[in-house]
């Protein structure tokens, strides 16, 4: 009888709970700032740009007056290949590399460094937070580009969805969102550690991520968009010179994908908290 009070003792004084409280605090006041912060309105219209766009397409295209399911699904999913490496990409070097950067710049890093806790912490939390944030932003926008792909098709466009391999589709696109989002997230949120502009490291990051099917396949393995790619339900074949240059991986199942990209990710936040333990705050080299 005397153990059961010994266990709950034990659990109630543990250290984790301390490290899960501040953890939480953190990811409320960073999601707040995230989403509603004034300088987050142009990742808005970022992620919602294509929205618009296949809106215009469903208003000028009623009942499917000018084109077919399988043609706008080809459609679909060459914008969201696009949206891969253009929107997704560049809003999440805005976000996260602002979520340490942009405390650089207002002067507040310190009091985070002043608090009594781990900065291990501060990284995850941030980190966090930024995820939170933008697979919200860009999962309502990938949920609302599918919906009006689709729905212009009337009783055609829901047997699709709701009878034939929609739903798939529309899981396996709002993975794949998640997934940039942690992929893209870490690797900036590191660089936003190392260097005190990571938009020109950001421009080396899209330069690799853009040719990656053109290195060696051992190489391509530390490309986020490798991973991604292997998970898109439609696949866009390269053309024009890439096609020419492209080396040919060998495909990854989804088994292997998916963990394959978190280890990465895994392994850069491990760095980036190794990093921020030696980071010293200094507003006047800034």
């Amino acid at each position: 009888m005397s153990l059961l009070p010994s266990v709950r003792t034990f659990f109630s004084n543990a250290r984790w709970q301390l490290w899960f409280s501040q953890l939480i605090a953190i990811v409320r006041i960073e999601l707040r700032r995230a989403l509603w912060m004034r300088r987050s309105i142009w990742i808005y219209l970022l992620a919602f740009a294509p929205t618009l766009i296949i809106g215009l397409h469903a208003l000028n295209n009623p009942m499917g007056k000018d084109c077919s399911i399988s043609q706008d699904t080809q459609v679909l999913a060459a914008i969201f290949q696009f949206y891969l490496h253009g929107g997704i990409f560049f809003a999440c070097m805005g976000l996260f590399t602002w979520l340490f950067r942009g405390e650089i710049v207002e002067k507040t890093l310190h009091y985070y460094f002043l608090a009594p806790m781990r900065r291990e912490l501060l990284v995850i939390g941030k980190f966090l937070a930024g995820i939170l944030a933008s697979t919200l932003i860009f999962g309502l926008s990938v949920l609302l580009s599918f919906t009006l792909m689709y729905g212009h098709f009337g009783a055609a466009g829901s047997a699709f969805v709701f009878q034939g391999p929609g739903l798939g589709h529309l899981l396996a696109y709002l993975s794949v969102t998640a997934l940039a989002c942690v992929g893209y997230g870490s690797v900036f949120l590191a660089l936003s550690l190392v260097y005190k502009n990571p938009i020109l490291p950001g421009i080396v990051v899209l330069l690799w991520e853009s040719f990656h099917a053109v290195l060696p396949a051992l190489l391509q393995k530390f490309s986020v968009m490798f991973y991604l790619k292997q998970l898109c339900p439609v696949t866009i074949p390269p053309e024009g010179l890439m096609a020419l240059f492209m080396v040919v991986a060998e495909p990854v199942p989804a088994w292997i994908a998916v963990p394959g990209l978190l280890a990465l990710c895994s392994v850069i936040l491990f760095l980036a908290c190794l990093r921020i333990r030696r980071t010293e705050v200094s507003y006047l080299a800034d």
